[in-house]
C-alpha cells in the first residue's frame, strides 16, 4: 500500500512539471515581441502587409535604439539598412498569427583597412515592434469599414409577399425629416453616425501613413544636405591596392573596391596620400582615383615636351621557355616563358621607369593570350631589358588572369609583381622606393 501510494505521489509530481514547462513554453512564446496574434482571415492580414510594404525596409540614419552588436562599438559602422521577413499561419480557433523578423546590415569600419566589410547586426526589436503596431492600424481601419459593410449585408431579407416571376415594385420606406424636434429620425442618425465614423477611422489611418512617408522623406532631405567633405577621393576600380608608401614595390595593405571613399592628406604627380582611418594611412596610385573637383585628374608639369611611345623605344628580340632565373618563392623552379627586350637605339637617353612599365604592359597583355592558349602549364612570364639601366619584371600566371579579367588595375598588378632590381622600375616624383 505504501508503495502504491509513493508511486502515485511521483507520478502526480511528474505531471506537474510537465505541465509547468509547458505553461512555461507557451509564456515565453506569448511574450515574444516578434510575434502577434490577430482575429483577421490570413488573406486579409497578407493584403494588408502589402499595403504598408513601403515601411518594412529602407535605410536607418542611425543604428543606436534600433540593433546591438556584440562584437563592436556601434559607432563604427555606417550605411545601416534593414529590411523585413514575414512568417503568417493560421491559428487553429481562427485568425492568424504573424511573425516579423528584421535583419539589419551596415558597413564596419575596422581600424585595420582590410578587415572593414558589411556585417550582419542583431535587431533589439524596436523596427519588429513599430511594424506589427503598423499592421494592426491598418487592419483596424479595414476592419471598421468591412464592419459597416457587414452590417448591412447581414440583415435577414424580409418577405414582401411576391411569388416568383412578379414584377417587384419598391417598397423599401423613405426617411423623412421630422415635422418637428429639427432632427433626423433615429434609424438614419445611427446610419450617418457609422458613416462618420468611418470616414474618421479611414482620416487617421491615412494620417499615419502619411506621417511615416513625410518622416521618411525628412530623413532622407537630412542627409542629402550633410556636409560633404571638399577632400574625398573615390576608387575607379575594383581590385585597386592601397600601400605602406608610395612605391610600386611598396608592401600592399588592402585592396579597395570600387566606389570607396578616402580622406585625401597630400598627393603629387603619381601618388596621393590618404587616410583609411583614425590614424591608419595609405598611399593609392593617382590613375586609379577620382580626383576632388579642385583638383584635375593629371598633374603634369605646364613645360614638358612631349614623350615618345614606349614601342618607339623598346622591341622584343628573343623569347624562350625555361626555368625561372631568380630566387622570387611564387616563381622559384618553375618553367616560365622569359621575353628578352632591348632597346632599339642603345644611343637614346634614358628612357625612364614609366616608358619601360608600359612597354611591359603591352609585352604581358599579348603574351599571356597565347600562353594560356598554347602553353597553360606555364607559371608565368618574365621580361629582362638587356641595357645598361634595365632590369626584370617577373608576373605570375594568377595575377595575370586576374588583371585581364578586369579584378586588378595597372597599378594592382606591377604590386603583385617581382621586380629587380626595384628602384629601375620606381617612378621618379613619386617620393622613392621602399
Amino acid at each position: 500500500m505504501t508503495c502504491t501510494l509513493a508511486k502515485a505521489g511521483r507520478i502526480f509530481w511528474w505531471a506537474m512539471a510537465v505541465a509547468l514547462v509547458v505553461a512555461t513554453g507557451a509564456a515565453a512564446l506569448a511574450a515574444d515581441g516578434n510575434e502577434r496574434s490577430f482575429p483577421q482571415s490570413k488573406a486579409t492580414v497578407e493584403k494588408a502587409l502589402k499595403e504598408i510594404q513601403p515601411t518594412t525596409a529602407g535605410r536607418l540614419p542611425v543604428l543606436d535604439g534600433f540593433a546591438t552588436s556584440s562584437g563592436h562599438s556601434l559607432d563604427r559602422y555606417q550605411r545601416g539598412y534593414y529590411q523585413s521577413k514575414f512568417e503568417i499561419t493560421a491559428a487553429p480557433s481562427g485568425g492568424c498569427v504573424v511573425h516579423v523578423s528584421v535583419q539589419v546590415t551596415a558597413w564596419y569600419a575596422d581600424p585595420v583597412g582590410a578587415k572593414s566589410g558589411y556585417e550582419v547586426l542583431r535587431s533589439n526589436g524596436r523596427l519588429e515592434t513599430d511594424i506589427l503596431d503598423q499592421l494592426a492600424d491598418r487592419l483596424a481601419a479595414k476592419g471598421a469599414n468591412g464592419a459597416t459593410v457587414g452590417a448591412a449585408d447581414s440583415s435577414p431579407p424580409r418577405s414582401n409577399g411576391i411569388s416568383a416571376g412578379t414584377e417587384p415594385t419598391v417598397s423599401a420606406p423613405v426617411p423623412r425629416i421630422p415635422e418637428s424636434g429639427g432632427g433626423f429620425s433615429s434609424s438614419l442618425a445611427q446610419g450617418l453616425a457609422e458613416q462618420e465614423k468611418e470616414a474618421g477611422q479611414k482620416k487617421v489611418a491615412d494620417k499615419d501613413q502619411n506621417s511615416l512617408q513625410a518622416e521618411a522623406e525628412s530623413l532622407e532631405e537630412i542627409l542629402k544636405n550633410q556636409a560633404h567633405p571638399k577632400n574625398l577621393v573615390a576608387v575607379k576600380k575594383s581590385g585597386t591596392p592601397v600601400v605602406a608608401t608610395a612605391s610600386l614595390t611598396a608592401k600592399t595593405l588592402f585592396l579597395a573596391s570600387a566606389h570607396d571613399e578616402f580622406e585625401m592628406l597630400d598627393f603629387n604627380r603619381d601618388w596621393v596620400h590618404v587616410r583609411i582611418s583614425g590614424l591608419s594611412r595609405g598611399w593609392v596610385w593617382r590613375n586609379n582615383l577620382e580626383m576632388p573637383e579642385s583638383v584635375p585628374d593629371t598633374d603634369a608639369p605646364a613645360n614638358t615636351t612631349a614623350l615618345p611611345a614606349a614601342t618607339e623605344l623598346f622591341h622584343v628580340t628573343r623569347e624562350e621557355t625555361a626555368q625561372f632565373p631568380g630566387d622570387w618563392a611564387p616563381l622559384r623552379g618553375k618553367n616560365v616563358r622569359i621575353v628578352s627586350v632591348e632597346k632599339i637605339n642603345e644611343g637614346a637617353k634614358d628612357s625612364g621607369p614609366q616608358l619601360r612599365l608600359e612597354f611591359a604592359k603591352s609585352v604581358l597583355d599579348k603574351d599571356f593570350v597565347e600562353m594560356s592558349q598554347k602553353q597553360p602549364e606555364l607559371a608565368g612570364i618574365v621580361l629582362i631589358f638587356d641595357s645598361v639601366d634595365g632590369g626584370m619584371i617577373a608576373a605570375t600566371l594568377p595575377a595575370l588572369r586576374q588583371w585581364k579579367a578586369g579584378q586588378l588595375s595597372d597599378a594592382g598588378l606591377w604590386h603583385q609583381c617581382f621586380f629587380d632590381p626595384p628602384e629601375t622600375f620606381t617612378v621618379s616624383g613619386s617620393a622613392g622606393s621602399q
